[in-house]
């Protein structure tokens, strides 16, 4: 098979199948965000017409360029996944359809009364800095329900579920690790039925954040190869 984003696309979705297969889950019940960042609109169309869907984006004004170019594909959804400044909330209440990175009322609240009139409410996740990582930026696992009462309060926001980036450390860690987020976000969806997603998982790790109950990896690289 050619080394190609559509052949790419098919590999994972195969390892995704078969690492939810021996997980004993459901083979429908995770979705598969494509990194997007540093990577040229033809390679997002590439992928769109490979059957991918959903993108993530770390940069807002470089995000916009994409989705004003790609308007035309109107079940395309873009999330975004980057650390999120007060003086970027606009832009990104404006375009994306999610936001992943929440960590602060302040851009909770900044993102709900930016967000236009005419679109859906902003679909959120709160980050989650669960290895407590001074250098990473996330809620504290005992700061998620306080957040989280105030985002499911916002009119033009969902409150959606949780993600996390855990350090790279050994597998023992990490398991303990996802273990945890898995149990925050089953204490979250018992607190909000509307709670559906547990964002975790990227190329070094989406077979273990899989078997701990992950319902979104973001893959990057091993869609579009190397960044640029």
């Amino acid at each position: 098979m050619t080394n190609t984003i559509a052949s790419r696309l098919e590999n994972i979705r195969s390892r995704i199948a078969c690492n939810l297969q021996q997980a004993g889950r459901d083979s429908n019940f995770i979705t598969l965000l494509a990194v997007s960042k540093t990577k040229p609109v033809s390679d997002i169309q590439q992928a769109y017409a490979a059957g991918q869907r959903q993108f993530g984006e770390n940069y807002a004004q470089e995000a916009v360029e994409k989705i004003q170019l790609l308007s035309h594909l109107e079940d395309i959804q873009w999330h975004f996944i980057g650390p999120l400044q007060s003086n970027k909330t606009r832009i990104v209440a404006e375009n994306f359809d999610w936001v992943q990175s929440v960590e602060r009322e302040k851009i909770a609240r900044r993102l709900n009364d930016q967000r236009p009139a005419e679109k859906a409410p902003l679909q959120v996740l709160l980050q989650v800095n669960i290895s407590d990582e001074a250098s990473k930026s996330g809620l504290t696992p005992d700061g998620v329900l306080e957040l989280a009462d105030k985002v499911a309060a916002m009119d033009n926001l969902v409150l959606r579920g949780l993600m996390t980036i855990p350090a790279k450390q050994d597998q023992a860690a990490l398991e303990q690790d996802f273990a945890r987020m898995y149990a925050l976000y089953e204490r979250l969806k018992h607190e909000y039925p509307q709670v559906d997603t547990l964002s975790m998982g990227m190329s070094g790790d989406m077979e273990e954040a899989i078997k701990a109950g992950s319902t979104m990896v973001r893959l990057g690289s091993a869609i579009f190869g190397a960044r640029d």
